[in-house]
């Protein structure tokens, strides 16, 4: 059956959609011995699909992990400034996986990181408002901010909203939001007065991220894999 060579390469493992999509509009991708274009489809029982000259095979394996990400460490495979990444971590995991979502480098807790590509675009794409839980350190009057971050607002034009704010300690939060936008918990802590000491992720979707020691990685149990799809 013809698919979006995106699709294919994607759910193939060799690397996400948009990846993908920039392999294609580079001409690196190939079928039936022809440049393919961004858009394009093939049948892959059919058609000879060729990434940078490496047929495209099917995976039937996928890896799924779980990090403890620690403080310091970027979300990404490779940085340009020469900062640690995440893909320092998980060196030892035989698949080459990639981070599903972000985590700023000054946040720690849960990642997720796979080889599925068809599982990143599904668990990032805005429309499945996928819920993560943090827990927060502050500094600032806790009890004034909390109304505030309780409520919509809107930060540096950009609207934002938590689904929901637990005050834990005297200056601890717990806060649930499923927007996933840019440093959102610290830019809406900033904006009700407070600001964030430590931020740490502990769930995302049905994943809790337990007692899994900071900078350590496992395989997700079949249980958990099937909550995410």
């Amino acid at each position: 059956m013809e698919e979006r060579l995106q699709k294919l390469l994607s759910g193939a493992g060799i690397c996400s959609r948009r990846k993908a999509e920039e392999l294609l509009s580079a001409g690196r991708v190939t079928v039936n011995g022809a440049a393919a274009s961004l858009g394009d489809k093939a049948d892959p029982d059919r058609d000879t699909i060729l990434v940078d000259g490496v047929p495209l095979s099917g995976k039937e394996t996928r890896t799924y992990i779980m990090l403890h990400k620690p403080r310091g460490f970027v979300t990404t495979l490779s940085d340009e400034k020469g900062r640690k990444t995440v893909a320092q971590l998980v060196a030892d995991c035989p698949a080459r996986v990639w981070p599903v979502g972000r985590l700023d480098m000054d946040s720690e807790g849960l990642l997720l990181l796979t080889d599925d590509g068809e599982l990143t675009h599904r668990l990032t794409h805005p429309s499945h408002e996928i819920r993560k839980e943090y827990r927060v350190r502050v500094t600032g009057d806790v009890r004034q901010a909390i109304p505030v971050l309780s409520r919509p607002m809107v930060v540096d034009g950009e609207s934002m909203t938590a689904d929901s704010v637990e005050q834990t300690g005297a200056q601890s939060l717990t806060i649930v939001i499923h927007q996933g936008k840019n440093r959102q918990i610290r830019r809406m802590c900033a904006a009700a007065g407070l600001t964030v000491k430590r931020l740490i992720r502990v769930r995302e979707g049905g994943l809790q991220l337990g007692e899994l020691k900071s900078g350590c990685w496992r395989y997700l149990t079949a249980e958990e894999l099937s909550t995410l799809k």
